[in-house]
């Protein structure tokens, strides 16, 4: 065999060789797009953290549960804690950014309104989160909270007209009451009458889907 001949075999060998590992990297393009799963930030108080509740029928299990159920490939990430006020949310706010979600779910204020902080308060701090979010572009769902009407009218007009206030000045998706079609529900509250039982939870998250698929929808990986 010819120096030449030796030459072409070895352009060919080589060629193939490329040809090859582009077919391989070309298939492995898809898995690796999908390898990493966008992130969903639970950003709330008690009623996300799931007190009182082992952690599988907590909100954050319960909702990761059916969005697996709906093939779709998120991981719940949830940073809720127990007692937030929405001044407690804004001061955490830049430490659990630290790792930018793809959209998050804010749920905030019903601490404040158990506590009969002002109403305005609330519509502060909340716009100082939003607005955090917006500067980073990640899209939000706003769950709303309704005010005890104990409170009095004029307190309850004020709270509850934060939350549809703030989601039309930042475009954000609203979901109107949190604990709809649970409050009061004795069968699905805890003996606190406050917290949602797993069941409670469960009728939650059925009412709350449809708002977070569409969410994750609109955000961008």
């Amino acid at each position: 065999m010819t120096k030449r001949t030796v030459r072409a075999a070895q352009i060919l060998r080589d060629g193939l060789r490329l040809i090859v590992l582009g077919a391989v990297a070309l298939i492995a393009l898809p898995t690796l797009a999908q390898a990493a799963p966008k992130t969903l930030l639970l950003y709330g108080d008690s009623l996300m953290a799931g007190l009182g509740l082992d952690a599988k029928d907590g909100f954050a299990a319960q909702l990761q549960a059916a969005l697996d159920a709906k093939h779709l490939d998120v991981a719940v990430v949830n940073a809720s804690v127990s007692g937030d006020t929405t001044a407690d949310g804004l001061a955490r706010l830049d430490w659990t950014l630290a790792d930018r979600p793809d959209a998050v779910l804010l749920e905030l204020g019903a601490n404040d309104m158990l506590q009969g902080l002002p109403a305005e308060a609330v519509g502060h701090n909340l716009d100082a989160i939003l607005d955090r979010f917006a500067a980073d572009g990640v899209p939000v769902l706003l769950a709303g909270m309704k005010a005890n009407p104990s409170l009095g009218q004029d307190y309850v007009a004020a709270f509850d007209t934060v939350f549809p206030t703030l989601s039309e000045k930042y475009k954000a998706a609203l979901f109107p009451f949190f604990l709809d079609g649970v409050a009061l529900d004795a069968t699905l509250n805890q003996a606190d009458g406050i917290h949602p039982n797993a069941v409670g939870v469960k009728r939650i998250v059925a009412n709350i889907l449809p708002y977070v698929e569409q969410l994750l929808a609109a955000a961008t990986h």
